[in-house]
């Protein structure tokens, strides 16, 4: 358990407490080991919520990946999602990804609702990646990230992690995007698979920057 005055705690990654307010741009061209990591990040503390936007992976799924990050994290996780049906009260769906309006309302309903019954919260977008595919201009993207995404953080008690698969082709830049991106986030996690289960994070941005060889 976590108290409101610690951090958000990732042991599992190796990784110190993590300061509220602190926003994590990920990255990696292995899908499974971002999803590995995004999933430890985000998984929620007995005391917290995880709010997480999912472009590729139904809501379960995406439950199971957290319960499998820290136990009974899917319990505490409510999912906006782009794939399968709408189930329950914890995972809703998204008719139109390239929408970004109306998916920035929709996330925002959902940290909202999160807060009333636990303060602080985790946030994440598994893959932002997708939603650059998915629209026009990668401006657009920018609008979005900084008008709803970032912004629930500097409202609240939480952290937020966006995920973007540099492997994916969206139709600009990608190094460009990232520095684009890298502007608005304070901290950035790079993930490289070396092996079979194993990764090594280049870490900038949390406690200075660092090497940490983790397990997925």
């Amino acid at each position: 358990m976590s108290l409101a005055t610690d951090g958000f705690a990732v042991d599992s990654l190796s990784l110190g407490p993590i300061e509220s307010g602190t926003s994590i741009l990920l990255t990696g061209d292995d899908a499974d080991a971002l999803q590995s990591v995004f999933s430890r990040l985000v998984a929620a503390d007995d005391d917290e919520r995880s709010i997480v936007l999912s472009t590729g992976t139904g809501g379960r799924a995406v439950q199971r990946d957290l319960n499998s990050a820290r136990a009974g994290a899917g319990n505490r996780a409510s999912v906006l999602t782009c794939e399968g049906p709408a189930a329950g009260d914890d995972i809703e769906t998204v008719a139109d990804i390239s929408d970004l309006t109306r998916l920035g309302m929709d996330f925002s309903t959902l940290v909202a609702s999160a807060q009333q019954g636990s303060g602080r919260f985790r946030s994440g977008i598994m893959l932002c990646s997708t939603i650059a595919s998915e629209i026009e201009d990668t401006r657009s993207l920018y609008r979005f990230l900084n008008s709803n995404f970032l912004t629930e953080l500097r409202r609240g008690d939480g952290i937020g992690v966006c995920a973007l698969d540099t492997s994916a082709d969206i139709g600009a830049d990608m190094s460009s995007t990232i520095s684009g991106l890298q502007t608005s986030f304070s901290a950035h996690i790079d993930v490289e698979k070396t092996g079979p289960g194993q990764a090594t994070l280049t870490v900038d941005g949390l406690d200075g920057q660092e090497t940490v060889d983790v397990s997925l």
